[in-house]
C-alpha cells in the first residue's frame, strides 16, 4: 500500500485532505491512483491512517479514514550512524539501507582516509536527505531521519560523552557485538552512535583518538567486508542483539 507523510492539520472530521504539490503529484500523476484505492498516511505525531480515496480534483485529494493508530515502525533505542562517506553509488546504497534499518540520523565525517573531501561531501548532503525521505516512504518509517552537516570524529566523540559510542575496526577489534551487549546492554530510549570508517580504514591517529577516549572497538567476524557491506551488517546485527538479548 502506498505510504505518504502528511501534516496533522490536514486531518479533520474523519477525512484527510491532501493539497501539497509533492504528494498530490505523486499520488494523482505518478501512481495514477483512483477513487476507491487505499492509501497509508502518517503524520508528524507518528499517527498512521489507513484510508480510502474518496475524491480526486485538479488540486486536492480527499481520503476517508478507515482506522488510525500509533505507528510501530521504529526502534526502541536511538540509533545513529557516524560514517566516512564513500563514492557515488556505494554511499547512496549506505544511506538507503541505513534508513531502512531505522537510524535516526547519519553523521558524515571526513576521516584521514575518506574517499571524498569536505566540499564534495557538503554538496551531496541534500541528495542524501532526499534518498532518506524516499526510502522512509517505501519502508513505512514512523519518522524521517536526516543526514546532518559534515562533522569530524573528534566532534562526535567530544559531543556525545554521555551516550554510547562504538566503532567497528576489524584490525583493532577486541570484542564482538554480543560481548558488548553482555557488558554494556543498550536500554530502551538510549542513544547509540555507531562509527564506521572508509574503505581504507582508520589512520593511526584516529585509532589513538578512539583508544584515548575508550571507544569500544568491535568486530563483525573474520571476514573483511567492504565499507558499504559493513554498515548494513553492523546495523542489522546491533538491532538483532537488542531485540533478542539487550532489551531492558
Amino acid at each position: 500500500m502506498p505510504h505518504f507523510f502528511i501534516n496533522s492539520t490536514s486531518v479533520a472530521d474523519g477525512q484527510v485532505k491532501i493539497t501539497d504539490a509533492e504528494n498530490y503529484k505523486h499520488i494523482a500523476k505518478s501512481l495514477r491512483s483512483r477513487v476507491g484505492e487505499s492509501l497509508l498516511l502518517i503524520d508528524e505525531n507518528r499517527v498512521q491512517y489507513e484510508t480510502i480515496i474518496k475524491n480526486i480534483s485538479s488540486k486536492e485529494i480527499i481520503c476517508e479514514i478507515n482506522q488510525s493508530y500509533m505507528s510501530q515502525r521504529d526502534l526502541e533505542f536511538n540509533l545513529f550512524l557516524v560514517q566516512s562517506p564513500l563514492r557515488s553509488d556505494a554511499q547512496n546504497f549506505v544511506v538507503e539501507k541505513a534508513t531502512e534499518l531505522g537510524v535516526r540520523a547519519i553523521y558524515p565525517i571526513v576521516t584521514d582516509n575518506c574517499a571524498l573531501n569536505r566540499q564534495t561531501v557538503e554538496k551531496k548532503i541534500d541528495r542524501w536527505n532526499r534518498i532518506m525521505y524516499e526510502s522512509s516512504k517505501q519502508c513505512e518509517r514512523a519518522v524521517i531521519p536526516n543526514c546532518t552537516d559534515v562533522s569530524s570524529l573528534e566532534n562526535i566523540i567530544k559531543n556525545n560523552k554521555n551516550d554510547k559510542v562504538i566503532a567497528f575496526c576489524e584490525r583493532r577489534a577486541s570484542k564482538t557485538i554480543r560481548d558488548y551487549f553482555n557488558e554494556t546492554p543498550v536500554k530502551k530510549g538510549e542513544n547509540l552512535y555507531v562509527i564506521i570508517g572508509p574503505e581504507g580504514g582508520f589512520s593511526e591517529r584516529e585509532f589513538a583518538l578512539m583508544e584515548e577516549n575508550t571507544i569500544p572497538m568491535l568486530t563483525l567476524g573474520d571476514l573483511i567486508l567492504r565499507a558499504e557491506t559493513a554498515v548494513t551488517v553492523a546495523l542489522g546485527n546491533l538491532i538483532y542483539e537488542y531485540e533478542n538479548f539487550g532489551k531492558n
